[in-house]
């Protein structure tokens, strides 16, 4: 690809996407090189496992450089693209002198190194220009399937941006719940050959027979691994502790009711003003780097079933009411589910909530979302007798809706007081609320 000789270069690279997601595609360029870009403009359109979104332009100014073809899939942090500050003007430098290359940005994971541009030729009449997409387009995680399933994905209706193929439609068709004409290959006839493996000797008499395989998984996916180095990161890196409460959810449970919200929201908006009571657990640890935040920006962990989970952001939390919680959570949900995310939406989180106990489960240890310092989890709310006090001090058995709260808390930044003070916070608030 060509570029334009120009200073005050910035780079435009693929963005992190949560934390499973090492990696995007690049579906369509919406400019050229040479052409005049506008700050928060689409440069492009990108693809991953979980979300297709687009890119924004970071500055005003001329693209220089494109950098990555489209259907090219490169990992997060690469540089795609370059755009030339001001109006791009040449910056005085001799027509033949070479063009100053600029230092790809450093990732939050492992530096990769940026592909070297790639020269691409004008396509011939007929095919599309590089701001147009392909008609049919394949993401590695697509393409694995249906290869694997021997799918022919041209009669595979895409559900994706523009008509693309996206995982849950390729396996619609392994499941048999597609609509397209999936083509597989029928196995041959028979095998003939003069070798025969020896028979497996019998085990001995007493072993444990081995267990029968339903079907060979073929290894952890792509996500499942990049998933499990992340929490393995944190767990490396932070000195995890985790400190449990208990909270009696009467209220809670009578509040939701009258407002038709879930009790996440009631959880949420306790947090929150836990948070802003003790600041501390509202930050970031990077290394030795210790940094409160201003703002909550409140991060909803969200199950994506056999797609892994995604962290999406409620931004400024702290001005947003139980209601207003309840709404932001439940449209992040939907457009996770969805792939409708954008990057905005994942990133700049400060505290985390996770919330395995819709399905049932009374305790776990949630692992840390570096960098941040703390995690809560909200486990199932379950009816069970348990000892209340009245007014004059008289102690009875009562039925009360009660839940577990698990707090993992990083021991470099916090000690275990704090932690227990917060989690108190946020029982006195939930068990305080207005009946």
């Amino acid at each position: 690809m060509s570029s334009l000789r120009t200073e005050n270069l910035v780079d435009v690279t693929m963005p992190q996407m949560g934390v499973s997601v090492a990696e995007g595609t690049v579906v369509a360029w919406r400019v050229a090189v040479g052409d005049r870009i506008e700050a928060e403009q689409t440069i492009c359109d990108i693809s991953t496992d979980k979300i297709d979104t687009e890119v924004p332009a970071p500055v005003s100014g001329v693209v220089s450089e494109i950098l990555v073809d489209v259907d090219q899939t490169v990992e997060v942090g690469v540089v795609m693209a370059r755009i030339a500050g001001g109006d791009g003007s040449p910056a005085g430098a001799a027509a033949d002198e070479p063009a100053p290359v600029a230092a790809p940005p450093a990732a939050a994971t492992e530096a990769q190194p940026a592909p070297a541009p790639v020269s691409a030729p004008a396509p011939p009449p007929g095919e599309p220009h590089r701001g147009q997409a392909p008609a049919r387009r394949y993401s590695p995680v697509v393409s694995r399937i249906a290869a694997e399933h021997g799918i022919d994905l041209s009669a595979v209706p895409g559900t994706g941006r523009g008509g693309r193929v996206r995982k849950q439609d390729v396996l619609a068709v392994v499941n048999g719940n597609g609509h397209g004409a999936a083509t597989v290959e029928d196995p041959p006839l028979h095998i003939e050959s003069p070798y025969r493996p020896d028979p497996p000797a019998p085990p001995p008499a007493g072993a444990p027979a081995a267990p029968t395989l339903v079907a060979d998984g073929g290894g952890l996916s792509r996500m499942r691994r990049q998933i499990g180095e992340h929490m393995k990161r944190s767990l490396d890196t932070a000195a995890t502790c985790t400190t449990w409460a208990e909270v009696d959810m009467s209220r809670v449970e009578a509040g939701r009711r009258t407002l038709g919200v879930t009790a996440l929201a009631f959880v949420a908006r306790a947090t929150i003003d836990a948070l802003r009571e003790h600041p501390a657990l509202n930050a970031w640890l990077d290394g030795d780097s210790y940094s409160q935040c201003a703002d909550v920006n409140l991060g909803i962990a969200v199950s994506l079933g056999d797609d892994g989970l995604i962290v999406p952001v409620i931004h400024r939390a702290q001005e947003l009411s139980v209601e207003g919680l309840a709404a932001r959570i439940k449209d992040l949900a939907r457009r996770a589910r969805a792939r409708e995310l954008t990057p905005d939406d994942v990133q700049g989180g400060t505290f985390t909530i996770t919330n395995p106990g819709q399905f049932g489960s009374i305790m776990a240890t949630p692992i840390i979302n570096q960098p941040q310092v703390g995690i809560l989890d909200l486990e199932a709310i379950v009816k069970r007798p348990v000892v209340v006090t009245d007014a004059d001090g008289n102690d009875a058995i009562a039925i009360r809706p009660m839940t577990i709260l698990g707090l993992s808390w990083d021991h470099r930044a916090l000690d275990g007081a704090l932690s227990a003070q917060f989690l108190a916070t946020v029982r006195r608030r939930l068990e305080g609320l207005p009946s």
